[in-house]
């Protein structure tokens, strides 16, 4: 199959409103939870992007059914007969090893084969590990495979992370919720996707409080007192930040409709920083912008604070402010990798260890650029919008993974853009 390129020709301002679809980073943990319950869960809201029909295949590959209406899917976990998953799909989709929680909780063992490093970071299951061991789980390392048993089964736990990592959180509440007595997880991830999980769990039987804060309580319950059930995935904050960006670029206004603002609280106070108009509703945000972009200091951190998904979105708004700004990424080690394709465009950014010094007030100029992870080469399109000339994002791939339609949403806020095959020069 021809390479596919998407094609931005700069200079249009995008405005009017956009629908964002069903987290990412929640369905497809939501989809590893329906091994809990044997039967035909129900989950709507879900994006139709490639992550997704990777877990859909991981889920197949165990026994079970998975049917697509639209934006929901029909998951049947009771033909499940198998806990181990293959390699060349793991090795697709870091997110696959969120399976881990949920077998060990279904089977008492697993057999998930190790995913290995990615674009933005090694991302090593440590903790996920570290916390299961406390919850009475066993692990030994076989050709590549991580084998889990419970020779003495499950049972609850107090377990402090080192870090609030989003997938130890969501692995250990899989397992905690039908391990025998009380889990207490303290250090625990805030995201609203741990929230989401938490819910879904909840309307299957499970006894799980505090998801959302740092202390999470979980009272165990008997795997046979699971169930399927109907959820809905939240909002994509992600999604919604990067059509947030796009519009205090090119000026708006932009309205993004079906997601919660406060999921964006600390991203949205830096576009009001950064000279932008925010105005919030119970589901939407707009943002315009009528006056030079004012250059601010971000860190990233995890939720509440300033979310890593839309570090390279910021590194572009703060490329085209006047005057200087600093972004310090804490999540991921390799995050900066967008700034070289950035400075391809005319961006002037230097970066030193874990900080990217960005010059602002550049000019940006149509290149052909390469998308590094996801959320890199969403930005890159956003790029594209506010330089002069033409611009070619490669290796779009990445985007597919978690954006639906993403040109096509563009095109509907007036951007001119267009995804064709790369003719034989690549171009």
């Amino acid at each position: 199959m021809a390479e596919e390129i998407i094609v931005i020709e700069g200079g249009s301002p995008l405005q009017g409103t956009v629908s964002v679809s069903g987290a990412k980073n929640s369905a497809l943990k939501l989809m590893a939870a329906s091994l809990l319950g044997r039967g035909t869960s129900r989950i709507d809201n879900v994006p139709l992007i490639s992550d997704i029909d990777i877990m859909a295949e991981v889920l197949r590959r165990l026994g079970a059914t998975v049917e697509r209406e639209g934006h929901s899917l029909l998951i049947d976990t009771a033909p499940v007969d198998s806990y181990q998953t293959p390699y060349e799909l793991v090795s697709k989709m870091r997110a696959s090893i969120s399976v881990l929680g949920a077998l060990i909780g279904r089977f008492g063992k697993a057999c998930v084969a190790m995913p290995g490093g990615c674009q933005i970071g090694a991302r090593k299951i440590d903790m996920h590990l570290v916390g299961l061991q406390a919850l009475g789980v066993e692990f030994n390392m076989e050709h590549g495979n991580l084998h889990a048993s419970t020779p003495r089964g499950l049972h609850g736990a107090e377990v402090v992370l080192d870090f609030p990592s989003v997938g130890a959180t969501e692995n250990l509440l899989m397992a905690a919720v039908v391990a025998e007595g009380r889990t207490v997880l303290g250090n625990a991830a805030r995201e609203p996707e741990i929230v989401d999980l938490a819910s879904m769990l909840n309307a299957m039987g499970a006894c799980i409080s505090g998801a959302g804060s740092a202390l999470i309580e979980v009272e165990g319950v008997p795997l046979q007192s699971m169930h399927p059930c109907t959820h809905t995935t939240v909002g994509d904050r992600i999604e919604a930040g990067t059509f947030l960006v796009g519009g205090a670029l090119t000026g708006g206004p932009v309205t993004v409709r079906g997601v919660d603002p406060a999921f964006l609280r600390m991203a949205l106070m830096k576009l009001d920083s950064m000279g932008c108009s925010v105005e919030v509703g119970d589901d939407y945000v707009t943002v315009s912008r009528s006056r030079a972009l004012v250059p601010t200091d971000i860190q990233t951190l995890p939720h509440p604070g300033f979310p890593t998904d839309l570090q390279a979105q910021f590194m572009l708004l703060a490329s085209c402010a006047e005057g200087m700004s600093v972004i310090t990424e804490n999540v991921f080690e390799n995050r900066f990798m967008f700034a070289s394709e950035l400075a391809r465009m005319g961006a002037d950014i230097a970066i030193e260890d874990h900080h990217a010094i960005v010059r602002g007030s550049c000019a940006l100029q149509g290149a052909d650029v390469s998308s590094t992870d996801l959320r890199a080469g969403a930005a890159l399109v956003l790029a594209g919008l506010a330089a002069e000339g033409q611009t070619r994002v490669h290796k779009v791939q990445h985007i597919d993974r978690g954006y639906e339609d993403y040109v096509g949403k563009l095109r509907s806020l007036g951007a001119r853009v267009s995804r064709r095959a790369a003719d034989a020069s690549g171009r």
